[in-house]
């Protein structure tokens, strides 16, 4: 008998299950301005099981150059990164071959984006199974789950410049 580990797992988008990205902004220590905010995740509930929805997730991360953990990859100094952010209309677009996640941001957002030039994102392997799309979700329930140690170390960081359509 043979066991695979989900490094050399493969990526399947069937086993993905309900994406969604949500956004917010907020301080960072040492650092006057906002942050944007996003992050995208799974709610679990993959066909395979919520563990062949994490495996999904991390083969696409490594797909795309990205390690899970504590590395910051910084998209704004790499004009080639596989992840782009477009913000137009109120919304958010957050491309990854070979998918686009899309969500509305809040106007203080907005201002953020627009004065720091870049958003940071995350992309957690760790399901959040309570956080539906369509459903709101509390400030507290948000900082819980991005705030746990177990989500930052399951995720994806990255910074993104911030985009636009040009007219």
């Amino acid at each position: 008998m043979t066991s695979t580990s989900s490094i050399d797992t493969p990526f399947r988008a069937a086993d993905l299950g309900t994406l969604a990205v949500i956004a917010w902004s907020g301080e960072r220590p040492g650092e006057k301005d906002d942050m944007p905010f996003l992050l995208a995740y799974s709610t679990g509930d993959s066909p395979a099981g919520p563990e062949a929805g994490e495996a999904a997730i991390r083969a696409l991360l490594r797909n795309n150059g990205l390690t899970v953990g504590t590395t910051v990859h910084d998209g704004t100094k790499n004009p080639s990164f596989p992840v782009s952010l477009l913000v137009e209309a109120g919304q958010a677009v957050v491309s990854m071959p070979p998918m686009n996640a899309q969500c509305p941001v809040p106007p203080e957002w907005l201002t953020a984006a627009e004065v720091r030039g870049k958003a940071y994102f995350l992309f957690t392997t760790r399901p959040w199974p309570t956080a539906t799309p369509g459903h709101p979700v509390t400030e507290e329930d948000l900082q819980s789950f991005v705030g746990d140690e177990e989500t930052l170390m399951a995720s994806a960081h990255c910074l993104l410049p911030v985009r636009r359509i040009r007219s």
